[in-house]
């Protein structure tokens, strides 16, 4: 079997081999959209497939089949908001820890309650520092979770929090600008994090375009993580695919 972290991007990180990763929302993963977004990539594929989100409604075990379906060769991680996002289907699950934040819940409450049942389901797990950077409005991390964003100015706080990320075990850091952000994360708040860091760098959210995703990689992200602009136009699926 397979380890996802051990044998895909932890070597992707060592080798500077760029990953891309296509997020979807559960509540948003009809076969419709899924076979436009086949087509759209033609022989083209996602590194990896995040399944979740802050506020699910439909089934998770749904979703990754349907993933399954239309991706068979890329692997599918859960990307969950909360322990009903479960299912022992998907390859493995990236544990989340919002340590951008001060809210118990997001730090190692949900943790608690999911964990037998991660276990039981022998899901492989990616430890994750997450860590929410203010992308210019509102989002939906940011209100469930009911934690403030790092400025998008504060480089030494967002460096700071990664190395902590780092010094407490976890597997990778994630900066992310939220779902449908209107900002990405700043190229020097990645950069800066970056070169603080000895593993993977995972960026994500208001990755609107071909452009937005060649700053990131080129900033230092090991891993791009594209959702709404994929979502809300699967004819770009192909182009954002191939930046890297």
């Amino acid at each position: 079997m397979t380890n996802i972290y051990n044998d895909i991007i932890y070597p992707a990180y060592q080798s500077g081999k760029h990953l891309f990763a296509m997020l979807i929302d559960p509540d948003k993963c009809s076969e419709e959209r899924m076979s436009a977004i086949k087509n759209a990539m033609a022989e083209y594929t996602p590194d990896l497939i995040l399944i979740g989100g802050s506020l699910v409604m439909n089934s998770t075990s749904d979703a990754v089949l349907t993933c399954q379906k239309f991706f068979p060769k890329t692997h599918t991680i859960l990307f969950p908001g909360d322990d009903s996002q479960l299912t022992p289907i998907a390859d493995a699950i990236m544990v989340l820890s919002l340590i951008s934040g001060r809210n118990p819940e997001y730090l190692i409450g949900q943790h608690v309650r999911a964990s037998v049942k991660i276990k039981k389901m022998g899901l492989q797990t990616i430890p994750t520092g997450y860590i929410l950077i203010d992308g210019g409005r509102t989002t939906a991390v940011q209100y469930i979770s009911n934690s403030m964003p790092i400025p998008s100015d504060k480089i030494e706080i967002a460096v700071a929090t990664a190395l902590a990320s780092e010094q407490l075990g976890h597997k990778m850091v994630y900066l992310e600008a939220g779902s449908g952000a209107s900002n990405h994360v700043p190229t020097d708040m990645i950069r800066a994090v970056r070169q603080s860091i000895n593993i993977p760098l995972i960026v994500g959210g208001g990755l609107k375009n071909a452009n937005d995703i060649k700053e990131v990689f080129n900033a230092g992200a090991n891993i791009v993580v594209v959702g709404s602009a994929i979502e809300h136009n699967p004819e770009m699926a192909k182009t954002l695919c191939t930046q890297y």
